[in-house]
């Protein structure tokens, strides 16, 4: 019997096969939305996942300024921020973030749901949102994936 069939393949920096992928904003709920770019930034869509390593896609968030919110979680719902001097702590509403750029909103909700590590910063890196139809990155070849068709 072949016992090198039955060997677990881990992806590393090196066999990794990152794409680059646009992803249109418009018209999707913020949280489901940066749940599945939170997985493919993971990579978890991929058959060769492997948790320590970034071998997930660089993603393009497009029209991130026409990003929905159900309810009145526009002023209701809070996100905070420390300064890092005591009594520091900052709170600011999902519509005052808006206010300040479409792409502070979808950056902080997406960094929400990656690892709190040095690999969760690195996977933030491969992030890229822009509040209007316009990106910069055409020379990378992005292919514009449907979200809502990934589980």
């Amino acid at each position: 019997m072949d016992t090198l069939s039955y060997k677990t393949i881990s992806a590393n920096k090196a066999t990794a096969q990152k794409e680059w992928v646009v992803v249109d904003a418009t018209g999707q709920t913020l949280g489901r939305m940066a749940s599945k770019v939170a997985k493919l930034l993971r990579g978890k869509y991929k058959p060769s996942y492997t948790p320590h390593v970034d071998c997930g896609d660089n993603v393009i968030i497009i029209n991130a300024d026409k990003v929905v919110l159900t309810g009145n979680k526009w002023n209701d719902r809070v996100y905070l921020r420390y300064t890092g001097y005591p009594g520091g702590q900052r709170e600011m509403t999902a519509a005052k973030l808006m206010e300040k750029g479409a792409d502070r909103l979808v950056l902080k909700v997406v960094k929400g749901m990656l690892p709190k590590n040095r690999l969760g910063a690195a996977l933030l890196k491969n992030l890229h949102v822009y509040a209007g139809n316009e990106h910069k990155h055409e020379a990378q070849e992005p292919k514009v994936i449907d979200i809502n068709a990934l589980k």
